[in-house]
C-alpha cells in the first residue's frame, strides 16, 4: 500500500494553526483512500531534526568506509531522513510563512535531505516525480498584484528546491490572511480569510484524492 510522508513545521499547536488544519484535511482524505496504507509523520516543531553540520555534510561526499566516527553518526541521522523521502509515494508539507520565509526547522530538514548525486541533481534519483503537496499558509497576502508581492519567498524558494533540485512534482495550497482573526487592524478581512481557509481545506481533500487515484492507476 501507498506511503505518505507528512511534515508539519508550524510552531502553533493543533487548533491554532491553519497549516496544520489543512495538512490534516489532506491526511484524512488520504487515509480514507488508503485505510491500510502507511503514514510517516514528522512534527518539526515538537521534534526538530539536527541542523546540517560539517560532519553530516562532508560525509555525503565520502565513501562510507572512510567516514570518521563523527561523520558516521551524523550521516546515519541524515540518511534516515533521506530514506523516508525515497520510500514515500507522496509527500505533504506544512510550510507557514515566518518573517517572509519558511520555519528554520523546515529549512534544516531540507538541508538534510538534499544530497547532490542522490536526491538532488541525479537522473536516477528515487525521489524524482514524487507528488508533493505544500500548504504554504501566511498571515497576510503576497499574491501577484498585492503590495507585498515582492516579499513572497516561500513558494519561490520551495519551487527551486523541491522541483528544480529534487525533481519532485509540486503543488501548492495557499491559505492567506491567517492573522486577520487576531489582528484588529485586519478585522474587515476576516471573511476573506475564512473563504481562503475553507477553499484550502477543500483543495487539500481534493488533492489527496487526486494523488491517490493517480497512484492507483
Amino acid at each position: 500500500m501507498a506511503t505518505l510522508l507528512h511534515i508539519d513545521s508550524s510552531v502553533s499547536p493543533d487548533g491554532a494553526s491553519t497549516s496544520r488544519a489543512v495538512t490534516q484535511a489532506f491526511r484524512a482524505a488520504w487515509e480514507e483512500q488508503h485505510p491500510d496504507g502507511t503514514v510517516v509523520y514528522r512534527d518539526l516543531d515538537a521534534n526538530p531534526v539536527p541542523h546540517i553540520t560539517s560532519d553530516a555534510h562532508t560525509a555525503g561526499f565520502a565513501a562510507p568506509d572512510s567516514h570518521t566516527p563523527g561523520q558516521a553518526e551524523a550521516f546515519a541521522a541524515r540518511l534516515k531522513l533521506i530514506e523516508e523521502v525515497e520510500n514515500a509515494d507522496a509527500i505533504l508539507i506544512g510550510a507557514p510563512m515566518y518573517n517572509f520565509s519558511i520555519p528554520s526547522t523546515l529549512k534544516a530538514w531540507l538541508d538534510n535531505i538534499v544530497l547532490i548525486g542522490r536526491t538532488a541533481m541525479a537522473e536516477d534519483a528515487k525521489t524524482k516525480g514524487t507528488p508533493v503537496t505544500v500548504v504554504a499558509s501566511r498571515g497576510g497576502s503576497y499574491a501577484p498584484g498585492t503590495p507585498r508581492e515582492g516579499f513572497e519567498y516561500v513558494q519561490n524558494y520551495l519551487e527551486a528546491v523541491l522541483r528544480d533540485m529534487l525533481g519532485l512534482d509540486v503543488e501548492f495550497i495557499v491559505p492567506e490572511l491567517t492573522m486577520a482573526p487576531h489582528n484588529p487592524a485586519m478585522a474587515d478581512l476576516v471573511p476573506v480569510f475564512e473563504a481562503s481557509r475553507d477553499k484550502a481545506l477543500g483543495d487539500a481533500a481534493s488533492q489527496a484524492k487526486k494523488i491517490a487515484a493517480r497512484l492507483a492507476a
